[in-house]
């Protein structure tokens, strides 16, 4: 049987796992979409320590040696096709 975690203990195991995340994070990314896995048990959300490792595990790079190693901040060899370009949105006068 799984054990599962408000969003605050969800942090806390986060923090005391891999040193990051806040509540408030973990809210942001529900809504905006991001974060790890969760269900909703009412009107709260509710995590399990696997999906929040799973989730934790795909955000960190293998090790390396030097940040010359790390192609994007963080993600060895992902190459980000937008870098230094801003795209403009409808709201702003773009295209999309």
């Amino acid at each position: 049987m799984s054990k599962y975690l408000r969003r605050f203990q969800a942090a806390d195991y986060l923090q005391e796992q891999y040193g990051a995340y806040t509540p408030e994070t973990l809210a942001k990314l529900a809504s905006v979409g991001g974060g790890p896995k969760f269900r909703k048990m009412g009107r709260y959300p509710i995590y399990t320590p696997d999906d929040l490792d799973d989730w934790a595990m795909s955000r960190m790079s293998p090790p390396v040696s030097s940040t010359s190693e790390l192609n994007d901040g963080g993600n060895p060899s992902k190459s980000s096709g937008a870098k230094g370009r801003r795209v403009r949105s409808t709201r702003d006068g773009g295209a999309g």
